[in-house]
C-alpha cells in the first residue's frame, strides 16, 4: 500500500523515505478521530511573567547607595486658580438722573481716584427738581407770612384758635416740602446757587474701571431706555483667587488657612493670602470645589483673569523622606527611584517628589520611608542598563 501511495504521488522511494514514514503515521491515525467530550477542558498553560520593576546588572557594587533621610515639614497642597475682583470692592457708578450723555471724562481700564469727574449728563430730571425747589421756597415764604399774620390776629382776638392752628399746619407742610426739594437737589448733586441742567457724575471710590456701559450721546439713568450703571470701578488693592480643589483634597483646606500665591509672570515673587471661603457645592463634571483666597495686591501685579499657582500649608508638621535629587528618575510624568532587591537586582519604585531642599536633596511625599536605601545616581544605572 505504501509503494502504491508513493507511485501515485510520483515520488522516488530513496528520496522520500522520511516523508513516507510521516505519511504512514498520518494515514494510520486517520481512522481515529479525536472527539472531546463536552466536559473536557484543555489544560491551562502557566506562563511565568517577568517582573518589569526588577532590573539585573552585572556589577551591582559599582552603584553607590544612599540612605533615605527624613525631614519635618508642613504638608502642602498645590492648586491652580484665577484672579477675580472682590465683589465687596466692586462698585457701580450710577447716574441718579436720566438723560443724555454729553461728555465722558474716563474710559475702560483707566485708574481713577475717588471724587474724579467721570461723565456729564444733560437731564430734564435736574430741571424738574430745581423747579420743584423754587416752588417750595415760594410756598414756604407765603405760608410763613400767613402764619405770622394769623398769630397777630389771634392775639387781638380777630380770629379763632382753629384758624391759627390751620395756618401753623400750612406753614409746617410748606417747610417739609422745601426740605424734601432741597434734599433732592443734594442727592442729584445740583447746587442751589448755580443751577444747571448738566449733571456731573463722580467716581465713588478709587480703583480701576473694569466695565463701561455708556458712550457719548448715549442715554443714562433708568429713563429713556438707558442704563443706570454707567461704569463699574473695582478696588484691586485686595483681590480674590478662586481655585479648584478636588473632592479628596478638600479636608486638607481650612478656613483662615494661609496660602502662598505665585505667578509665572513674576518669578520669585510670592504673595500670601488667606482662605476666606470653601464652596459648599461641587462641580458635577470635574468633582472640584471652589476655594476663595483673599490676597493683598500691592502695586496691582495681580491682574484680573491671570492664572496663578496656590500652595496651601497645613498647620501641623509631618515627617517626610529625603533623598538626593540625583536619585530620582523623571519618566513619563512620574517619579521613580531604584532600591536594592538582593543579589544583582534593583527594584524600580514609584514615588511622589516634593520640594527641592538645600544641598542637592529633594523631599519625597510618598513611595518610600526613611531608613531605606536607594541608588544615589539613577542616571548612571539607567546608562548601564541601556548598554547591556
Amino acid at each position: 500500500m505504501t509503494h502504491s501511495v508513493i507511485r501515485s504521488l510520483n515520488l522516488r522511494p530513496c528520496a522520500t523515505l522520511p516523508s513516507c514514514l510521516i505519511l504512514c503515521l498520518s494515514l494510520g491515525g486517520c481512522g481515529k478521530k479525536f472527539q472531546p467530550s463536552s466536559g473536557d477542558v484543555p489544560p491551562a498553560q502557566v506562563v511565568e511573567a517577568s517582573n518589569s520593576a526588577l532590573v539585573t546588572v552585572d556589577k551591582p557594587e559599582q552603584f553607590s547607595l544612599a540612605t533615605v533621610g527624613k525631614i519635618d515639614a508642613h504638608a502642602r497642597l498645590n492648586a491652580t486658580g484665577s484672579v477675580n475682583p472682590d465683589i465687596a470692592r466692586e462698585i457701580p457708578v450710577i447716574s441718579l438722573a436720566g438723560g443724555r450723555v454729553v461728555d465722558i471724562k474716563a474710559r475702560l481700564d483707566d485708574h481713577v481716584s475717588k471724587g474724579q469727574l467721570l461723565l456729564r449728563v444733560q437731564s430734564p430730571d435736574v430741571t424738574n427738581a430745581f423747579d420743584t425747589y423754587l416752588k417750595a421756597v415760594n410756598d414756604e415764604q407765603l405760608a410763613n407770612k400767613l402764619y405770622v399774620r394769623a398769630k397777630d390776629l389771634y392775639a387781638h382776638g380777630a380770629i379763632p384758635l382753629s384758624e391759627l392752628e390751620q395756618a401753623e399746619d400750612t406753614e409746617n407742610d410748606a417747610k417739609a416740602d422745601l426740605t424734601a426739594a432741597d434734599q433732592q437737589l443734594d442727592t442729584l448733586g445740583v447746587s442751589k446757587d448755580h443751577p444747571s441742567s448738566i449733571l456731573n457724575v463722580y467716581a465713588p471710590i478709587s480703583g480701576v474701571i473694569v466695565a463701561q456701559n455708556v458712550t457719548n450721546a448715549a442715554a443714562a439713568g433708568v429713563v429713556y431706555a438707558g442704563t443706570s450703571t454707567t461704569f463699574t470701578i473695582a478696588d484691586l488693592s485686595v483681590v480674590w483667587i478662586l481655585c479648584d480643589v478636588y473632592e479628596n483634597d478638600i479636608p486638607r483646606v481650612q478656613l483662615g488657612q494661609q496660602a502662598q500665591i505665585t505667578v509665572d509672570a513674576y518669578p520669585g515673587k510670592v504673595l500670601t493670602g488667606r482662605v476666606s471661603d470653601i464652596g459648599p457645592v461641587l462641580d458635577p463634571n470635574i468633582r472640584t470645589a471652589k476655594v476663595r483666597i483673599e490676597v493683598p495686591n500691592p502695586g496691582g501685579i495681580l491682574r484680573l483673569g491671570m492664572f496663578v499657582n496656590a500652595t496651601f500649608e497645613s498647620a501641623a508638621k509631618k515627617t517626610y523622606a529625603v533623598v538626593p535629587a540625583a536619585a530620582i528618575l523623571h519618566l513619563h510624568d512620574r517619579d521613580w527611584v531604584y532600591e536594592p532587591a538582593g543579589g544583582t537586582q534593583f527594584r524600580r519604585v514609584q514615588v511622589e517628589a516634593g520640594d527641592m531642599l538645600p544641598g542637592g536633596m529633594q523631599q519625597i511625599l510618598t513611595g518610600i520611608a526613611p531608613g531605606q536605601q536607594v541608588v544615589s545616581d539613577v542616571l548612571q544605572l539607567e546608562a548601564t542598563l541601556e548598554a547591556q
